[in-house]
């Protein structure tokens, strides 16, 4: 008994000595401190196009992103996903829509965000591309960290994201990704060197749908509350929206389900008894 009793201690003290060199190994000090809650400016609105800018869109998806723009404004979603409470996936999730942690540890780097399964992982491991990647809406991410100035410590993080699936758009206006869901997503996050509270993301987006790779600067500030306060976003939670038949309807104040838009014919009711008169 005194043998197994040793023989356990042992063990115990072994996994206990491999946990701490794997504690040991992880050296904070060659990461940059993310450390806190991350927001988007005052004023900035989660929004991809600037106001007088203009996504280089294909002539096709130039029209399709006109016809979205159409429905919109005639109570239809058009080519914007979201209002089904789908995830929006990358590039979009970078809108930081709701707050976002950024979690750095030497295989992996988390971007923990408040909103609609917006939550990355990104691998920072050495590894290659799979041979197979199963399609997300956020993809996969590969990261490497750099050490731009030669102190010693990294400072950027670059990334690549493929494998994401769609239906996806940039943001809330509908603007659309290929249907191919060949997306490749490349970025370079750091902060500012004047001001430690602010975060630049700098975000090309190839994609079908373009003419050309597009590169657009996200930016992100540090909320400077040492305890923030993290909230919870359920987007289903009283969401009026309803989809039926690949169509949008909605659900009244009084509960019943009303159209979208002018004209909207009712879904057919062929599963349902035929009203009492």
């Amino acid at each position: 008994m005194a043998y197994r009793g040793w023989i356990a201690t042992m063990t115990l003290a072994t996994g206990l000595c491999m946990l701490a060199a794997g504690a040991q190994a992880f050296d904070e000090s060659k990461y940059p401190d993310w450390k806190g809650k991350w927001e988007r400016p005052p004023g900035e609105r989660p929004v991809w196009v600037r106001p007088g800018d203009k996504a280089p869109l294909t002539p096709e998806y130039q029209a399709i992103f006109d016809w979205n723009l159409a429905d919109q404004k005639a109570g239809g979603m058009g080519t914007e996903p979201s209002w089904m409470c789908l995830p929006p996936g990358m590039p979009r999730a970078m809108n930081v829509f709701e707050s976002m942690e950024i979690v750095i540890t030497p295989a992996t780097t988390f971007f923990l965000l408040s909103h609609i399964h917006d939550n990355r992982r990104v691998y920072t491991d050495g590894r290659d591309w799979p041979d197979e990647i199963e399609p997300t809406f956020a993809g996969y991410s590969i990261g490497r960290w750099v050490d731009s100035e030669g102190a010693g410590r990294f400072d950027t993080l670059e990334i690549e994201t493929r494998g994401m699936k769609g239906p996806r758009a940039y943001d809330t206006s509908g603007l659309p990704l290929h249907s191919d869901n060949q997306t490749i997503v490349r970025e370079r996050l750091y902060l500012d060197k004047n001001d430690r509270m602010l975060m630049w993301d700098e975000i090309t987006t190839f994609d079908h749908a373009l003419t050309r790779p597009w590169t657009v600067t996200k930016k992100y500030a540090r909320n400077p509350v040492p305890r923030p306060n993290w909230l919870e976003a359920i987007c289903t939670e009283n969401n009026p929206h309803v989809r039926i038949q690949n169509d949008n309807y909605y659900i009244g104040a009084d509960g019943l389900l009303m159209p979208a838009k002018k004209g909207q014919k009712p879904p057919d009711l062929k599963y349902f008894g035929q009203a009492q008169r």
